[in-house]
């Protein structure tokens, strides 16, 4: 009975971890669209060189931009904000681009945004957690 009750323990352990995050990831793969980043929040290891693989399915430019950590848009984004990115890149309607960036070494959460002037004051917000490797 106690071996029963050890497997059927075991297989509970397996069905939770299967459920679980998969972790940090050195690549983000994000879809652009108005208003929305899909999905909204990635989770990568400090210090590591981090892909960026971001395709624009919106009728409009669209930017995914990391702001430092503890900074935060006001209002909308505008150029008081510039001094407070971390790393952006941009794409065209219907454009599909790579870049790479170098993972902050400060743990912490820090907001995306797109630039787009009215992107931010529509939503189109997400979340970078980043954590210890």
């Amino acid at each position: 009975m106690k071996r029963v009750g050890f497997i059927v323990f075991l297989a509970g352990l397996f069905v939770l971890s299967a459920c679980g995050s998969a972790g940090p990831s050195t690549t983000i793969n994000v879809t652009l669209a108005e208003f929305t980043f899909t999905p909204s929040g990635f989770t990568i290891p400090a210090g590591q060189q981090i892909t960026v693989n971001a395709t624009n399915n919106g009728a409009v430019v669209h930017e995914f931009v990391i702001m430092k950590l503890g900074e935060a848009v006001g209002d909308d984004f505008g150029d008081e904000d510039e001094p407070n990115i971390y790393w952006e890149i941009e794409a065209q309607p219907g454009e599909s681009v790579t870049g790479t960036f170098m993972a902050p070494a400060d743990p912490g959460e820090y907001q995306v945004v797109c630039g787009t002037k009215g992107h931010y004051m529509a939503g189109m917000v997400g979340t970078l957690t980043v954590v210890a490797p």
